[in-house]
């Protein structure tokens, strides 16, 4: 796993577990939407990455915070941004 629930819960800053269920399957998620972006299925690279815990961290938070009304489509978008660089080319 690229990003731990622990390293996740200090950015989000929550220090209670309540949410660890939660916050562990967004980062499962988080993770695959940025492979999908970069478009790989080899954890191991996608992790050598320069920006893959960073879009990993803003992919989480986004979700945690904005659980009810979250906006996929510019969430994507702001991904796509972060991990341009080593994103495939695909035709």
């Amino acid at each position: 796993m690229i990003v731990t629930i622990e390293e996740m819960k200090q950015y989000l800053r929550v220090d209670y577990d309540d949410d660890d269920g939660l916050i562990s399957a967004l980062i499962t998620s988080a993770t695959s939407l940025c492979m999908d972006i970069v478009r790989t299925e080899d954890e191991a690279a996608f992790e050598s990455t320069a920006n893959a815990k960073p879009a990993i961290y803003y992919a989480v938070a986004y979700l945690y915070e904005h659980r009810e009304e979250a906006d996929h489509h510019a969430l994507t978008l702001t991904l796509r941004s972060l991990l341009f660089g080593t994103r495939k080319e695909a035709f």
